[in-house]
């Protein structure tokens, strides 16, 4: 594989030195991009982009010809693949959302569903994983993504997204062996996933925990974090002669990071809700963290954005180990210009901090 000409993104998650700090962006390839909405408006929808290897990768690159200050691509895909590749007929309605034609309501179901093999059931991600290496040529590493196993097994449950998760927290509580069957089987479909991912030429990977938040402190130990935990004990972590970092990301989790840090990751995604400066201090140099400024914050002007990237930079203070980025992805409505001034204040206010 080419060497990496930018690898500052891969150091921080590692804690090495680094001239300034990384940044990337969650949704970066996105609809608040014009030349992504031409690139999904050929693809025809959603679901097509996804699974076009060729497209996929036109997609995740774009926003790294836009904003030459990226320090990572991350993957163009969705967290509901691998329920997709279990036989659940992932389908998007218009104006609400990723939907299943199948919903998971009983043991049975949960005992019918198979572990997908990642080259013959998600071949169309790896294909993408290694034509965006390709294209990539080393400018900057690639991150491979799953959701996690309970923010899977809400969708389908639930048979699409939800406001307070009534039929998964009613199978939690009322058959929490189902649930824990369905976690289990998750986990491994993810961990056979994510290996894909890795050895088709990822170099670092993120856990999107969507919905942890939502789990009270009990359930969250016991139905997310205690899955996660066996994914990343599961995954291969040196890969092409360097480790291969694991991000968790949990929203709402910053209760919990004493927890997440000893589940082996190397970094730890924080939302805005968190202090970075109070999980630097709770965490200690566990773990490195990423975030974790709001993303409203970027319908703000230049200045606005500015001065909150130098706050978010101060709380956390001088050394390695922090990844910039959003507290949750980035919006549609975002001007694309005010992206732009975000990535370049975390790079110009971010050099006293590594000197």
């Amino acid at each position: 594989m080419t060497a990496l000409k930018n690898d500052r993104f891969l150091r921080a998650l590692l804690k090495q030195p680094v001239d300034v700090t990384p940044v990337w962006m969650m949704r970066q390839a996105g609809r608040y991009l014009p030349e992504y909405r031409a690139t999904r408006a050929k693809a025809g929808d959603f679901v097509s982009l996804m699974k076009n290897p060729e497209l996929a990768c036109e997609v995740t690159i774009q926003p790294l010809d836009r904003y030459p200050q990226l320090d990572a691509a991350i993957l163009f895909s969705d967290i509901l693949t691998i329920p997709d590749a279990m036989g659940q007929g992932l389908y998007f309605e218009t104006g609400e959302g990723p939907r299943f034609r199948k919903v998971i309501g009983s043991m049975a179901d949960i005992e019918a569903l198979p572990i997908p093999d990642a080259e013959q059931d998600l071949g169309y991600v790896m294909e993408a994983v290694r034509t965006i290496r390709r294209e990539l040529n080393g400018r900057v590493p690639l991150i491979g993504f799953s959701g996690s196993p309970w923010t899977l097994a809400t969708y389908m449950v639930e048979g699409g997204s939800s406001k307070d998760f009534r039929k998964s927290k009613a199978m939690l509580y009322d058959n929490p062996q189902a649930m824990h069957a369905l976690l289990d089987k998750l986990a491994a479909s993810i961990t056979v996933y994510l290996n894909g991912q890795i050895k088709a030429g990822a170099q670092a990977v993120q856990i999107f925990d969507s919905w942890g938040g939502a789990l009270s402190a009990a359930a969250y130990q016991e139905f997310s974090l205690a899955y996660m935990k066996k994914i990343v004990d599961g995954l291969i972590r040196e890969h092409d002669g360097r480790r291969v970092p694991v991000i968790l990301f949990t929203k709402g989790g910053g209760l919990w990071l004493e927890s997440l840090a000893d589940s082996g990751a190397e970094a730890l995604g924080l939302d805005w809700t968190c202090d970075i400066g109070s999980a630097r201090a709770r965490v200690g140099a566990k773990v490195a963290l990423q975030g974790n400024m709001d993303p409203a914050v970027l319908y703000a002007k230049p200045a606005a954005i500015r001065a909150e990237v130098a706050r978010i930079l101060a709380a956390y203070g001088a050394g390695s180990g922090h990844v910039f980025n959003l507290g949750h992805g980035i919006t549609p409505e975002v001007d694309p210009a005010h992206a732009g001034a975000f990535f370049e204040a975390v790079h110009e206010l971010s050099a006293q901090y590594h000197r």
